[in-house]
Protein backbone atom coordinates (compact mmCIF):
# COMPACT_ATOMS: atom_id res chain seq x y z
CA UNK A 1 0.00 0.00 0.00
CA UNK A 2 1.21 3.43 -1.07
CA UNK A 3 2.15 6.16 2.05
CA UNK A 4 -0.72 7.92 1.51
CA UNK A 5 -3.05 5.57 0.44
CA UNK A 6 -4.07 2.69 -2.11
CA UNK A 7 -1.53 2.71 -5.32
CA UNK A 8 -3.50 1.44 -8.21
CA UNK A 9 -1.37 1.80 -11.40
CA UNK A 10 2.40 1.94 -10.89
CA UNK A 11 4.46 4.94 -12.77
CA UNK A 12 7.65 3.73 -14.90
CA UNK A 13 9.91 6.49 -15.59
CA UNK A 14 13.94 6.50 -16.36
CA UNK A 15 16.41 9.11 -17.02
CA UNK A 16 17.95 6.97 -19.95
CA UNK A 17 16.12 5.32 -22.76
CA UNK A 18 17.21 1.71 -21.44
CA UNK A 19 15.08 0.47 -18.51
CA UNK A 20 17.58 -1.93 -18.04
CA UNK A 21 18.25 -0.34 -14.07
CA UNK A 22 14.83 -0.44 -13.40
CA UNK A 23 14.31 -4.66 -14.48
CA UNK A 24 17.24 -5.47 -12.42
CA UNK A 25 15.69 -3.91 -9.64
CA UNK A 26 12.69 -5.95 -9.86
CA UNK A 27 14.38 -8.68 -10.90
CA UNK A 28 15.85 -8.21 -7.08
CA UNK A 29 12.86 -8.83 -5.05
CA UNK A 30 12.41 -11.31 -3.04
CA UNK A 31 9.48 -13.72 -5.17
CA UNK A 32 8.13 -15.89 -2.74
CA UNK A 33 5.94 -14.66 0.09
CA UNK A 34 3.85 -16.18 2.84
CA UNK A 35 1.07 -15.25 5.60
CA UNK A 36 3.81 -13.25 7.54
CA UNK A 37 3.42 -10.49 3.99
CA UNK A 38 0.30 -8.59 3.80
CA UNK A 39 1.12 -5.70 1.43
CA UNK A 40 -2.47 -3.90 1.86
CA UNK A 41 -4.82 -4.82 4.71
CA UNK A 42 -7.77 -2.83 3.10
CA UNK A 43 -8.20 -0.46 5.80
CA UNK A 44 -7.50 2.54 2.94
CA UNK A 45 -10.28 2.92 0.63
CA UNK A 46 -11.91 -0.29 -0.44
CA UNK A 47 -15.37 -0.80 -0.39
CA UNK A 48 -15.76 -4.44 0.22
CA UNK A 49 -15.13 -5.22 3.62
CA UNK A 50 -17.84 -5.40 6.20
CA UNK A 51 -17.54 -5.75 9.96
CA UNK A 52 -17.28 -9.01 10.05
CA UNK A 53 -15.63 -9.98 6.42
CA UNK A 54 -11.79 -9.77 6.05
CA UNK A 55 -9.30 -8.80 3.02
CA UNK A 56 -6.11 -8.44 3.07
CA UNK A 57 -3.05 -8.30 -0.35
CA UNK A 58 -0.41 -10.60 -0.66
CA UNK A 59 0.74 -8.82 -4.08
CA UNK A 60 0.31 -5.47 -6.01
CA UNK A 61 1.23 -2.69 -7.76
CA UNK A 62 1.81 -0.43 -4.25
CA UNK A 63 4.48 -3.08 -3.00
CA UNK A 64 7.84 -2.52 -1.58
CA UNK A 65 9.57 -4.06 -2.97
CA UNK A 66 8.04 -3.78 -6.24
CA UNK A 67 7.17 -6.86 -8.44
CA UNK A 68 4.14 -6.22 -10.69
CA UNK A 69 1.35 -4.59 -11.83
CA UNK A 70 0.18 -7.16 -14.68
CA UNK A 71 -1.82 -9.21 -11.67
CA UNK A 72 -2.93 -8.65 -7.67
CA UNK A 73 -3.47 -11.07 -5.29
CA UNK A 74 -5.74 -11.18 -2.33
CA UNK A 75 -7.23 -13.28 -0.09
CA UNK A 76 -11.34 -12.49 1.37
CA UNK A 77 -12.22 -14.29 4.37
CA UNK A 78 -15.90 -14.53 5.18
CA UNK A 79 -16.50 -16.00 9.09
CA UNK A 80 -19.47 -18.41 9.29
CA UNK A 81 -23.25 -16.64 8.96
CA UNK A 82 -21.61 -13.12 7.30
CA UNK A 83 -21.44 -11.22 4.34
CA UNK A 84 -19.32 -8.35 2.97
CA UNK A 85 -20.55 -5.27 1.31
CA UNK A 86 -22.04 -4.94 -2.13
CA UNK A 87 -19.54 -2.69 -4.20
CA UNK A 88 -19.07 -2.66 -8.00
CA UNK A 89 -16.07 -1.89 -10.48
CA UNK A 90 -15.25 -2.61 -14.13
CA UNK A 91 -12.10 -4.91 -14.06
CA UNK A 92 -12.75 -9.01 -13.77
CA UNK A 93 -11.54 -11.12 -10.77
CA UNK A 94 -11.39 -14.65 -10.62
CA UNK A 95 -11.80 -16.29 -7.32
CA UNK A 96 -10.12 -19.34 -6.18
CA UNK A 97 -12.13 -21.02 -3.25
CA UNK A 98 -9.62 -22.30 -0.31
CA UNK A 99 -12.20 -23.21 2.05
CA UNK A 100 -15.83 -23.35 2.81
CA UNK A 101 -18.52 -22.73 0.48
CA UNK A 102 -21.02 -19.82 -0.34
CA UNK A 103 -22.29 -17.77 -3.05
CA UNK A 104 -22.45 -14.53 -4.95
CA UNK A 105 -25.27 -12.60 -5.70
CA UNK A 106 -24.00 -10.67 -9.16
CA UNK A 107 -26.71 -8.18 -10.51
CA UNK A 108 -29.06 -9.62 -8.54
CA UNK A 109 -28.10 -13.56 -9.47
CA UNK A 110 -27.32 -16.04 -6.82
CA UNK A 111 -24.12 -17.77 -7.99
CA UNK A 112 -22.79 -20.87 -5.50
CA UNK A 113 -19.51 -21.80 -5.22
CA UNK A 114 -17.19 -24.38 -2.65
CA UNK A 115 -13.87 -25.50 -2.29
CA UNK A 116 -11.82 -26.03 -5.74
CA UNK A 117 -14.43 -23.90 -7.55
CA UNK A 118 -13.25 -20.86 -9.70
CA UNK A 119 -15.73 -18.19 -9.67
CA UNK A 120 -15.79 -15.06 -11.95
CA UNK A 121 -16.99 -11.64 -11.00
CA UNK A 122 -17.33 -10.35 -14.49
CA UNK A 123 -16.82 -6.85 -15.96
CA UNK A 124 -18.83 -3.56 -14.41
CA UNK A 125 -20.48 -5.97 -12.02
CA UNK A 126 -22.34 -5.59 -9.07
CA UNK A 127 -21.11 -8.13 -6.27
CA UNK A 128 -21.54 -9.54 -2.67
CA UNK A 129 -20.28 -12.66 -0.98
CA UNK A 130 -21.93 -14.37 0.80
CA UNK A 131 -21.28 -17.31 3.65
CA UNK A 132 -24.34 -19.00 5.13
CA UNK A 133 -22.54 -22.09 6.54
CA UNK A 134 -21.05 -22.61 9.95
CA UNK A 135 -17.33 -23.22 8.24
CA UNK A 136 -15.38 -20.18 7.66
CA UNK A 137 -15.18 -19.34 3.80
CA UNK A 138 -11.55 -18.38 1.98
CA UNK A 139 -10.99 -17.09 -1.60
CA UNK A 140 -7.40 -16.28 -3.00
CA UNK A 141 -8.57 -13.92 -5.68
CA UNK A 142 -6.73 -13.30 -8.76
CA UNK A 143 -7.53 -10.16 -11.24
CA UNK A 144 -5.70 -7.98 -13.71
CA UNK A 145 -7.15 -4.92 -12.38
CA UNK A 146 -4.18 -2.22 -13.62
CA UNK A 147 -4.97 -3.31 -17.10
CA UNK A 148 -8.16 -1.58 -16.77
CA UNK A 149 -6.86 1.68 -14.75
CA UNK A 150 -4.32 2.00 -17.47
CA UNK A 151 -7.22 1.85 -19.99
CA UNK A 152 -9.14 4.53 -18.03
CA UNK A 153 -11.94 2.23 -16.71
CA UNK A 154 -11.94 3.31 -13.34
CA UNK A 155 -15.67 3.61 -12.45
CA UNK A 156 -16.18 1.89 -9.28
CA UNK A 157 -17.48 2.18 -5.56
CA UNK A 158 -20.53 0.92 -3.70
CA UNK A 159 -24.46 1.12 -4.54
CA UNK A 160 -26.10 4.72 -4.01
CA UNK A 161 -27.13 7.55 -6.19
CA UNK A 162 -24.68 9.35 -8.62
CA UNK A 163 -23.90 12.46 -8.25
CA UNK A 164 -25.18 15.01 -10.25
CA UNK A 165 -28.30 13.57 -10.97
CA UNK A 166 -29.81 16.84 -12.50
CA UNK A 167 -26.53 16.78 -15.30
CA UNK A 168 -28.00 12.94 -16.24
CA UNK A 169 -31.04 11.29 -18.17
CA UNK A 170 -33.27 8.19 -17.24
CA UNK A 171 -31.06 4.86 -16.53
CA UNK A 172 -30.10 2.76 -19.59
CA UNK A 173 -28.79 -0.67 -19.77
CA UNK A 174 -25.32 -1.11 -19.31
CA UNK A 175 -25.02 -4.50 -21.08
CA UNK A 176 -25.68 -2.94 -24.48
CA UNK A 177 -21.54 -2.38 -25.15
CA UNK A 178 -20.71 -5.90 -23.67
CA UNK A 179 -19.28 -8.35 -26.24
CA UNK A 180 -22.44 -10.22 -27.49
CA UNK A 181 -23.19 -13.51 -25.91
CA UNK A 182 -21.55 -12.87 -22.61
CA UNK A 183 -24.81 -13.33 -20.41
CA UNK A 184 -25.37 -16.92 -21.38
CA UNK A 185 -21.35 -17.70 -20.57
CA UNK A 186 -20.77 -19.82 -17.36
CA UNK A 187 -19.80 -18.01 -13.60
CA UNK A 188 -18.43 -20.93 -11.74
CA UNK A 189 -16.13 -23.59 -12.59
CA UNK A 190 -15.92 -26.74 -10.66
CA UNK A 191 -13.39 -29.79 -10.59
CA UNK A 192 -16.17 -31.72 -12.28
CA UNK A 193 -16.39 -29.11 -15.90
CA UNK A 194 -12.07 -29.61 -16.02
CA UNK A 195 -10.11 -32.46 -16.78
CA UNK A 196 -6.37 -33.69 -15.80
CA UNK A 197 -4.01 -34.13 -18.85
CA UNK A 198 -0.55 -34.92 -18.78
CA UNK A 199 1.40 -31.56 -20.81
CA UNK A 200 4.74 -30.67 -21.42
CA UNK A 201 4.63 -28.84 -18.60
CA UNK A 202 3.34 -31.58 -16.86
CA UNK A 203 -0.22 -32.60 -14.99
CA UNK A 204 -2.40 -29.86 -15.93
CA UNK A 205 -5.52 -28.80 -14.89
CA UNK A 206 -7.05 -25.43 -17.10
CA UNK A 207 -9.65 -24.13 -15.45
CA UNK A 208 -9.35 -20.43 -17.65
CA UNK A 209 -7.81 -19.73 -21.37
CA UNK A 210 -8.93 -18.35 -24.40
CA UNK A 211 -9.96 -21.86 -25.58
CA UNK A 212 -12.66 -21.85 -23.14
CA UNK A 213 -15.26 -19.55 -24.52
CA UNK A 214 -18.13 -20.99 -22.59
CA UNK A 215 -16.58 -18.77 -19.62
CA UNK A 216 -17.11 -15.19 -18.62
CA UNK A 217 -13.90 -14.21 -18.14
CA UNK A 218 -11.05 -12.49 -20.28
CA UNK A 219 -8.09 -11.31 -18.35
CA UNK A 220 -6.50 -13.78 -15.84
CA UNK A 221 -5.64 -17.04 -17.72
CA UNK A 222 -5.86 -20.18 -14.32
CA UNK A 223 -4.51 -23.49 -14.40
CA UNK A 224 -3.79 -26.35 -11.88
CA UNK A 225 0.21 -28.26 -11.82
CA UNK A 226 0.42 -31.35 -9.73
CA UNK A 227 3.87 -32.74 -9.69
CA UNK A 228 4.51 -35.90 -8.36
CA UNK A 229 6.73 -35.99 -4.70
CA UNK A 230 10.32 -36.14 -6.42
CA UNK A 231 9.62 -34.76 -9.85
CA UNK A 232 9.91 -32.10 -11.93
CA UNK A 233 7.81 -29.46 -14.24
CA UNK A 234 8.52 -29.09 -18.22
CA UNK A 235 11.51 -26.49 -18.44
CA UNK A 236 9.89 -23.66 -19.90
CA UNK A 237 10.13 -20.30 -21.48
CA UNK A 238 7.26 -17.84 -21.26
CA UNK A 239 7.10 -13.91 -21.79
CA UNK A 240 4.12 -13.64 -19.27
CA UNK A 241 4.97 -13.03 -15.74
CA UNK A 242 2.87 -15.33 -13.95
CA UNK A 243 1.90 -15.69 -9.87
CA UNK A 244 1.38 -19.54 -8.29
CA UNK A 245 -0.04 -20.01 -5.45
CA UNK A 246 1.53 -23.22 -3.58
CA UNK A 247 -2.11 -25.35 -2.89
CA UNK A 248 -0.21 -28.35 -1.28
CA UNK A 249 3.35 -29.75 -0.76
CA UNK A 250 6.55 -28.15 -0.83
CA UNK A 251 9.17 -27.82 -3.01
CA UNK A 252 11.26 -25.46 -5.01
CA UNK A 253 11.46 -23.37 -8.02
CA UNK A 254 14.53 -22.18 -10.38
CA UNK A 255 14.76 -19.44 -12.70
CA UNK A 256 16.63 -18.19 -15.57
CA UNK A 257 17.16 -14.58 -16.70
CA UNK A 258 17.12 -13.79 -20.21
CA UNK A 259 19.00 -10.93 -21.34
CA UNK A 260 18.29 -9.45 -24.09
CA UNK A 261 21.11 -8.55 -26.81
CA UNK A 262 20.24 -6.25 -29.60
CA UNK A 263 21.93 -6.62 -32.45
CA UNK A 264 20.49 -6.77 -36.20
CA UNK A 265 17.71 -7.82 -34.34
CA UNK A 266 16.45 -9.13 -30.81
CA UNK A 267 18.53 -12.16 -29.33
CA UNK A 268 17.96 -13.77 -26.31
CA UNK A 269 20.57 -14.76 -23.71
CA UNK A 270 19.88 -17.30 -20.72
CA UNK A 271 21.53 -16.94 -17.58
CA UNK A 272 24.16 -20.38 -17.08
CA UNK A 273 23.28 -20.16 -13.41
CA UNK A 274 19.25 -19.67 -12.10
CA UNK A 275 18.06 -18.72 -8.90
CA UNK A 276 16.65 -20.99 -6.46
CA UNK A 277 13.31 -20.19 -4.72
CA UNK A 278 12.24 -22.34 -1.49
CA UNK A 279 8.28 -22.83 -1.44
CA UNK A 280 5.61 -24.39 0.59
CA UNK A 281 2.45 -24.75 1.10
CA UNK A 282 0.64 -21.38 1.09
CA UNK A 283 3.13 -19.76 -0.48
CA UNK A 284 2.70 -17.48 -3.55
CA UNK A 285 5.79 -17.53 -5.94
CA UNK A 286 6.34 -14.98 -8.61
CA UNK A 287 8.24 -15.18 -12.03
CA UNK A 288 8.90 -12.08 -13.71
CA UNK A 289 8.43 -11.52 -17.10
CA UNK A 290 10.90 -13.31 -20.20
CA UNK A 291 11.89 -16.03 -17.39
CA UNK A 292 12.96 -19.87 -18.39
CA UNK A 293 11.46 -20.99 -14.96
CA UNK A 294 10.60 -25.07 -13.65
CA UNK A 295 9.39 -26.30 -10.60
CA UNK A 296 10.59 -29.29 -8.69
CA UNK A 297 8.39 -31.13 -5.72
CA UNK A 298 10.27 -32.17 -2.75
CA UNK A 299 10.84 -36.05 -2.14
CA UNK A 300 8.17 -37.66 -0.14
CA UNK A 301 5.04 -35.33 -1.02
CA UNK A 302 3.67 -33.88 -4.36
CA UNK A 303 3.32 -30.47 -4.97
CA UNK A 304 0.49 -28.70 -6.47
CA UNK A 305 0.20 -24.86 -7.85
CA UNK A 306 -2.11 -22.48 -9.15
CA UNK A 307 -1.22 -20.33 -11.79
CA UNK A 308 -2.38 -17.27 -12.56
CA UNK A 309 -1.54 -14.77 -15.81
CA UNK A 310 -2.66 -11.99 -17.05
CA UNK A 311 -4.08 -12.78 -21.08
CA UNK A 312 -2.98 -9.75 -22.58
CA UNK A 313 0.13 -11.02 -23.15
CA UNK A 314 -1.65 -13.27 -25.53
CA UNK A 315 -2.59 -10.66 -27.55
CA UNK A 316 0.72 -8.74 -27.97
CA UNK A 317 2.10 -12.01 -29.53
CA UNK A 318 3.51 -13.77 -26.72
CA UNK A 319 1.09 -16.52 -26.46
CA UNK A 320 3.84 -19.10 -27.34
CA UNK A 321 5.76 -21.41 -24.67
CA UNK A 322 9.06 -22.78 -25.48
CA UNK A 323 9.67 -26.61 -23.44
CA UNK A 324 13.55 -26.50 -22.85
CA UNK A 325 12.71 -29.88 -21.22
CA UNK A 326 9.69 -31.92 -20.95
CA UNK A 327 8.19 -32.67 -17.68
CA UNK A 328 9.15 -36.17 -17.35
CA UNK A 329 5.86 -37.48 -17.10
CA UNK A 330 4.84 -36.09 -20.61
CA UNK A 331 8.28 -38.03 -22.16
CA UNK A 332 7.14 -41.19 -20.44
CA UNK A 333 3.87 -41.11 -22.00
CA UNK A 334 5.08 -39.77 -25.40
CA UNK A 335 7.81 -43.05 -25.22
CA UNK A 336 4.61 -45.18 -24.11
CA UNK A 337 6.37 -46.31 -20.39
CA UNK A 338 5.33 -45.52 -16.96
CA UNK A 339 7.59 -43.10 -15.29
CA UNK A 340 9.61 -44.29 -12.16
Amino acid sequence: MGKKGRVFVRGLTSETYGLGEFRQAQLAAERVRDDSVVVDDAKVAHSGDSDESRTWWRVGPGDEDFLTQTLQVHFVELPPHSSNHGHGHQNEAAFYILEGAGYEIHDDIRYDWKAGDLAFVHTDSVHRHFNPYDEKAVALVMKAKCTWMFLGLIQQGRSGPIERPQEFGEREDWSRIWTPGVLERKKVVTPEDTVWETTQLGRVRVLNSPDRTDLRQFSVDVFELDIPEGSRSGKHWKMADEILYVLDGEGYSLHWEVQEEIAEKYYARVAKEPTRHEIKKGDTLYVPQNTIAQHFAADGTPLRLLSAQNRLFKHLGYDNVHYVEDAPEYTAQQSGKVPA
